[in-house]
């Protein structure tokens, strides 16, 4: 069936069973068992689909899970208590003293902070590489995993998935993918080869911006070595954040068109605004990972980078500040729209030199995006005619 159905029916059965439309909520710490033989299979870890103890979930959080395995077309899902959590535990369970992870450049700030911070000094050798790096060239005999995310979460930068996998595959090394950005909606992992993808449920997949979670899908082999992780380490959801989790999963689908859409009219009227030298967002015709999201997406979500004009402290506060619509925040995928400076965490401690441009990250939520461009506007205009702002010819 089609994704838009699959939404809204997938994952039901305790709802059937307790003659309901909606999942129940079901908070226990103690799972019990019809028979010794039941017991024994689930503390063996051969059950993945129901609760063994309450730490790795109730049937609230299996309901969830089996929805997400079955929306990204594959065996298992785990659900964790963040989207960096799930992050880290993927990290994790393929690191390791001389282990080598390679990982895309533009990942989520978060992940490169984990990646230098923990890994590294435990003895994990990791390397970042740019969009355009040959990965077969990268690859040793100690290559553990290739973690990507696509597109970059601040610079849009597009990674040729299919490439990488296949690099990687003819080496016997996984990849694994943060795929937040475009859900299983619009960016369909696995089908690309893609054999963990990792999503931050926090933002488009609740969409309500009221919880914290991580999605891990993959099939049984993939996803048993971070499953093992997760058990060791307790880094699993709680139900309730799983029951409102499911409540946002069910209107997924028409949430993301019209993210997409509003996004596509923000970002085309951004282009012309003489304070915007650049607009950074794959879906544009302009950008020049336009293609390759083409290839492997179906449609593009709400964040994307503006590139400002050249310009001072004060001229950038007031851009800032002059919004009202756009709330200064450091999340997206929720239902209002947020602004933030752009500026990747390896690089906030460097001094940025008065001629660079400003990077600004806009997520578009589910406002008008007539009111959102009204927004926008004075903001723009009051920092293009501050005396300290540098306009292209």
């Amino acid at each position: 069936m089609d994704k838009e159905t699959l939404l809204i029916h997938a994952a039901r059965q305790t709802a059937t069973a307790a003659h309901a439309v909606s999942v129940p909520l079901v908070r226990t710490s103690t799972t019990v068992f019809d028979s010794f033989d039941a017991y024994k299979k689930a503390q063996d870890g051969l059950v993945f689909d129901g609760p063994r103890y309450g730490r790795s979930g109730t049937s609230t959080t299996f309901e969830l899970q089996r929805a997400m395995a079955q929306l990204a077309d594959t065996e298992t899902c785990i659900a964790t208590s963040s989207g960096l959590a799930a992050i880290t535990a993927v990290l994790a369970a393929h690191a390791g003293p001389a282990r080598h992870i390679l990982v895309s450049a533009g990942v989520y700030g978060p992940t490169r902070v984990f990646c230098d911070k923990e890994l590294i000094p435990s003895g994990t050798e990791v390397e970042y590489f740019t969009p355009d790096a040959d990965v077969s060239a990268l690859l040793r005999e100690t290559t553990s995993l290739v973690f990507v995310e696509t597109p970059a979460s601040l610079t849009m930068e597009m990674v040729d998935v299919p490439a990488v996998c296949a690099a990687a595959h003819a080496r016997g090394v996984p990849v694994a993918c943060d795929s937040t950005w475009g859900t299983p909606i619009f960016f369909d992992a696995h089908a690309l080869g893609i054999d963990i993808s990792v999503h931050a449920a926090t933002k488009f997949i609740n969409g309500h911006s009221d919880l914290l979670l991580g999605l891990i899908t993959g099939t049984l082999d993939a996803l048993a070595g971070v499953r093992a992780h997760c058990d060791r380490n307790g880094t699993h959801a709680a139900p309730d954040t799983c029951w409102l989790t499911l409540r946002g999963l069910r209107t997924l689908a028409v949430r993301m068109e019209r993210h997409q859409s509003s996004a596509l009219a923000v970002a085309r009227w951004l282009r012309s605004r003489p304070a915007v030298q650049q607009v950074l967002y794959p879906a544009l015709d302009t950008d020049p990972g336009h293609e390759l999201w083409r290839s492997q997406f179906s449609g593009a979500a709400g964040p994307f980078t503006i590139e400002l004009a050249p310009c001072s402290e004060d001229a950038f506060t007031r851009f800032i500040d002059r919004l009202t619509l756009f709330r200064l925040g450091t999340s997206w995928g929720g239902f209002e729209s947020l602004v933030m400076p752009a500026v990747p965490h390896h690089l906030r401690a460097l001094a940025m030199p008065a001629d660079a441009p400003r990077l600004v990250r806009l997520h578009i939520g589910l406002e008008s995006p007539r009111d959102l461009c009204d927004d926008l506007a004075p903001a723009l205009s009051a920092m293009q005619h501050h005396p300290d702002t540098t306009l292209r010819d």
